[in-house]
């Protein structure tokens, strides 16, 4: 402005630029305002001063991220477990400084396959009260007859609706194999699977619990399965022919590669004798399927 220094000057047009009400005048670059000169233009919007090399604009540093905190010092527990991609179930490890062969090292999978009337539930409960390490027993059956109101019997027929709450608690009982894994808990699982049904058979347990996962067959005698059905009441018991039909589908499991247990004359701990033998053979080499 006329009568006034370059630095009052500069002092007035700092004080317009940081003014609330100047920010809606329109401000043009390429020139200076009345009473300015380009260089004191230049000084007002913070452009480095002359006589020095310019410096790069100080940008601070995003701050660190914070380490997770270690397990078991100060971490929260929500009840929700990390569960890690399914790998294959270690065989036991060699002699030195470890249990005697034979003993499985880290928690295991199994899948006890058999028509109904075979004893597999039994077998399979008997089996994870007496193992040495903890050991979960699931029983896709007892899962299923969680949905109460509108529960698909399978002595309905199978039907969409059954094979879709088939589903549900395959998926239902695989997760919990995979969290009973996730934290050191082995598990086994009970389930009528039919060699001739792939879709709703072998590849949909490996889908869910992991390519670990153990498959054994229960195969007692026609004979032993119409017996022990007939001493089962509500919809667990089916009729002679069903069981029949289905006994007759698992005969397919026979040349599979699967170890298959005859337990026709073998009482409960027996059998869950042979049931360990098979899967500490299977863990020394499991079957491909």
């Amino acid at each position: 402005m006329p009568g006034q220094s370059p630095a009052a000057t500069r002092g007035t047009a700092e004080g317009r630029l940081t003014e609330g009400p100047s920010l809606a005048v329109p401000f043009r670059f390429d020139r200076a305002p009345d009473g300015m000169e380009w260089a004191d233009m230049q000084h007002a919007v913070g452009a480095p001063q002359p006589g020095g090399p310019s410096q790069p604009a100080h940008v601070p540093a995003p701050p660190p991220t914070p380490a997770p905190p270690a397990a078991g010092a100060g971490a929260s527990t929500t009840g929700h477990f990390p569960l890690p991609a399914p790998v294959p179930v270690q065989a036991p490890a060699g002699p030195a400084g470890s249990p005697p062969p034979g003993t499985p090292h880290g928690p295991i999978a199994v899948l006890l396959i058999g028509a109904a009337g075979a004893g597999k539930t039994t077998i399979a409960r008997h089996w994870a009260d007496h193992r040495a390490t903890p050991t979960a027993h699931i029983s896709l059956d007892d899962v299923r007859e969680w949905v109460r109101s509108g529960f698909a019997d399978p002595q309905a027929g199978w039907n969409e609706n059954s094979e879709a709450q088939y589903r549900l608690a395959r998926r239902t009982c695989g997760f919990a194999a995979r969290n009973f894994l996730a934290n050191g808990v082995s598990c086994i699982i009970d389930d009528a699977v039919f060699p001739d049904r792939p879709a709703v058979g072998l590849g949909g347990w490996k889908r869910h619990v992991g390519p670990g996962l153990l498959p054994v067959v229960l195969l007692p005698g026609l004979d032993i399965v119409l017996t022990r059905n007939a001493a089962r009441s509500g919809n667990r018991r089916l009729s002679d022919e069903e069981v029949a039909r289905i006994h007759g589908r698992m005969a397919g499991w026979y040349g599979s590669g699967l170890p298959i247990i005859d337990n026709s004359h073998l009482d409960v701990e027996a059998a869950a004798a042979a049931l360990d033998r098979v899967v500490t053979r299977s863990l020394q080499g499991p079957p491909i399927w």
